[in-house]
């Protein structure tokens, strides 16, 4: 049964290269994932991440080529630069949050204990 669109599963496996191509490595989903919140301004961006400026910079350059993020100069004294998700990233939101959702899950399975941070853990703590 094929899992996305497609009748051959040389197009679905090509479908899943090309996505690939576009969303790897290390850095690229946890800035997708960062940005999908707000927007940010480089160093912002740098610091939150905890990335080298030349990594980050290097990063965004592609995915600005991929049309998953927008840069906008600012008018300011010294010039600053914000990045943000575009609309044809957004599209991507299910796919983050998935990957987010069974990173916690991962974390519990394997170490045993629920991340600090995990939102179940949050939420429990907020109904009390």
């Amino acid at each position: 049964m094929p899992i996305c669109p497609g009748s051959h599963s040389k197009s679905q496996h090509q479908a899943v290269r090309d996505t690939l191509d576009v969303i790897s490595g290390k850095w690229k989903l946890v800035i997708l994932a960062v940005l999908l919140q707000r927007k940010y301004r480089f160093k912002e961006l740098s610091r939150e991440i905890n990335i080298t400026p030349r990594i980050l910079s290097r990063e965004l350059q592609e995915m600005e080529l991929n049309q998953l993020v927008k840069r906008t100069v600012c008018d300011t004294r010294p010039i600053t630069v914000e990045y943000e998700c575009t609309a044809h990233s957004r599209t991507l939101l299910s796919v983050v949050q998935a990957m987010c959702d069974w990173g916690y899950l991962h974390h519990e399975a394997v170490v045993g204990t629920r991340r600090s941070d995990d939102p179940a853990i949050l939420a429990s703590f907020q109904a009390v």
